[in-house]
């Protein structure tokens, strides 16, 4: 389907004198999956309800194909939403659900049959067209919603967690579906999560926001391996968070203490590291961030660059993986993930192991993240 470009310029939402978004700037182009993530109070769905036209911006603009609606009432925008309680009529029929807004478009009998059976064929629900929705399972329900939404061809589907009184189970698989109907039909989907295994399966691209504002943008390989700030890194999956000192660049060659990587030298305790990732010139106290399923546990005694002696405080089994908390004679507790191949006894509380933290996966974030998390997290936790 032609059009359904989403441009936010400087967004600004305030509610008295709390500011709910500060400043956005975001492009989504027409048919990407794009995911506005973040923690509760973040600004993600204030955003969504200004896109959908249910709340009105202070100040900025909000572009669809390039024309400004910030000020166009929701029924007037060509945009349509999914909400978490998905808002069906109880006293419907799936049929009658999925057909209640083209009351409003003068469409024949014969031609609202045809689309709401395309409709409903989309997302596998024709076999239910007679039920109501307390005949119906959540996911179920779910793709009611969708189908509903679908059938007035939108630009632009929004989707305000739509699977967040799912099941985990369902919301998986759910996860997958929702991708590949989106590549079917080839609509801009915006979609709201603050559960960061969804937005990385699903989307093209992420934003990440805290406080009203956007951290990083990118896809999320990008975002979950090269995270912008100490916020981002933390927040987007599991991440060993350290505090470290930095040196500046480290030698192209060969050097005291065999640093012969291109990068950033740091100091955990009193081991010096090479972090080939991140902000190679920094200098002072800084973070430094390494993903778990990046740390190799070695037998005690292994010598080489990047390593760290340690111990092994617990293992803990989560089925694919066993998870291991490391102590390191760096002073430092971190976790790693080792893959679950049988022997869940290789690896015990108490021993005695070096963690080699690689220098590809060792990054040294930029100034100013760290005071980011704190404030995101002090937000978080007063509510």
């Amino acid at each position: 389907m032609a059009g359904g470009e989403v441009q936010l310029v400087d967004l600004v939402k305030r509610f008295g004198e709390f500011t709910a978004v500060d400043g956005i700037s975001l492009q989504m182009p027409s048919g990407e999956f794009f995911s506005l993530l973040g923690p509760s109070g973040c600004g993600k769905t204030t955003s969504l309800r200004m896109i959908a036209g249910f709340e009105r911006p202070t100040e900025g603009q909000i572009l669809l194909d390039g024309e400004d609606m910030a000020q166009t009432p929701p029924h007037k925008r060509d945009v349509n939403t999914v909400f978490q309680n998905y808002a069906l009529f109880p006293h419907l029929s799936v049929e009658e659900n999925v057909a209640f807004g083209l009351k409003y478009q003068n469409a024949s009998k014969q031609e609202i049959r045809e689309r709401v059976g395309r409709a409903l064929e989309l997302v596998q629900m024709s076999q239910f067209v007679r039920r109501r929705p307390n005949q119906l399972s959540g996911g179920q329900q779910q793709r009611v919603a969708l189908a509903r939404a679908l059938i007035l061809n939108p630009k632009v589907l929004l989707l305000d967690e739509p699977l967040g009184a799912l099941d985990a189970k369902l919301r998986k698989r759910l996860q997958i579906e929702l991708k590949a109907l989106q590549e079917e039909v080839g609509i801009t989907f915006i979609y709201v999560t603050h559960d960061q295994e969804e937005a990385l399966t699903m989307s093209d691209r992420i934003a990440v926001m805290s406080q009203g504002r956007v951290e990083q943008v990118g896809q999320p390989k990008e975002i979950y391996e090269n995270p912008a700030t100490a916020y981002v890194a933390d927040f987007l999956g599991v991440s060993n968070l350290m505090d470290a000192e930095a040196a500046g660049p480290a030698p192209a060659g060969p050097a005291p203490a065999g640093l012969a990587q291109i990068g950033c030298r740091v100091k955990l305790g009193e081991f010096a590291l090479v972090a080939g990732q991140g902000e190679p010139d920094a200098v002072g106290a800084c973070k430094v961030t390494i993903r778990p399923e990046r740390i190799d546990i070695e037998p005690q005694g292994t010598s080489g660059e990047n390593r760290i002696p340690g111990m092994v405080e617990r293992v803990v089994y989560v089925g694919a993986t066993l998870q291991v908390f490391l102590h390191l004679a760096s002073g430092q507790t971190i976790q790693a993930w080792i893959p679950n191949d049988g022997d869940a006894q290789s690896r015990a509380s108490g021993d005695a192991i070096v963690a080699h933290l690689p220098s590809d996966a060792l990054r040294v974030l930029p100034g100013g993240g760290t005071a980011v998390l704190a404030a995101a997290e002090l937000d978080v936790a007063s509510g």
